[in-house]
């Protein structure tokens, strides 16, 4: 069982995350971001992750993520996440993307290895977003909106020693804001992203620079 994925990519982290959390073992295949053909080959389309098994191949993140979930064990990811999780992720989401997307084509993803990666990933997403470096400018400004954000959400938290469908929701946009440098992430935050990030088997930015 093999999973293509980027490594920057929340959707991506979804699909990792139950392979960790049930201790399922799996090939992890990092793309690079400007390699149109191997996902259009396999699904027809620039897409991950894309799951690769005896049965073919499958994309969409929460589709992989009922797959695995149902290859051991009891079924722990089914359902719907609690509303505070998705309110907060909609309500915040906005201000995440602000911060994280121009700080995304950073080699220390292996999608971004190479010069044209970086250059095809900025291209696609400075016409949906603007140019990163007035995203960039405005950064302060966004990490003090954020911290607001991640105050409220200290008071509805999932259990980092629990394995729900909030944790796939929720996680892998915790972990994206840790590619932002000196972000005050509230204690209890931190915590929950820390334990989750070991039992998912999926680091930090912080880890992945450490071992660069």
């Amino acid at each position: 069982m093999k999973l293509y994925v980027y490594d920057h990519c929340p959707f991506c982290v979804r699909a990792r995350m139950p392979f960790g959390l049930k201790n399922i073992p799996f090939e992890l295949a990092f793309m690079a971001n400007d390699d149109e053909e191997t996902p259009i080959r396999m699904i027809g389309k620039k897409m991950a992750p894309i799951l690769e098994d005896k049965d073919g191949h499958m994309g969409e993140s929460l589709d992989i993520v009922l797959k695995v979930d149902g290859l051991s064990g009891e079924r722990l990811f089914g359902g719907t996440p609690r509303r505070e999780i998705s309110d907060w992720l909609k309500t915040w989401g906005g201000t995440v993307n602000a911060l994280v997307i121009p700080r995304t084509p950073d080699p220390v993803f292996p999608e971004f290895r190479t010069a044209s990666a970086r250059a095809y990933f900025t291209e696609k997403k400075e016409a949906t977003f603007g140019a990163f470096d007035g995203l960039l400018a405005e950064t302060e400004t966004h990490k003090a909106e954020i911290l607001k954000g991640l105050g409220a959400l200290s008071s509805f938290l999932p259990d980092a020693e629990a394995s729900t469908i909030d944790d796939i929701m929720l996680f892998p946009t915790l972990r994206s804001l840790s590619i932002v440098p000196d972000l005050a992430v509230p204690e209890p935050v931190e915590a929950y992203r820390t334990r989750m990030a070991e039992r998912c088997g999926v680091p930090l930015v912080s880890e992945l620079r450490k071992a660069a």
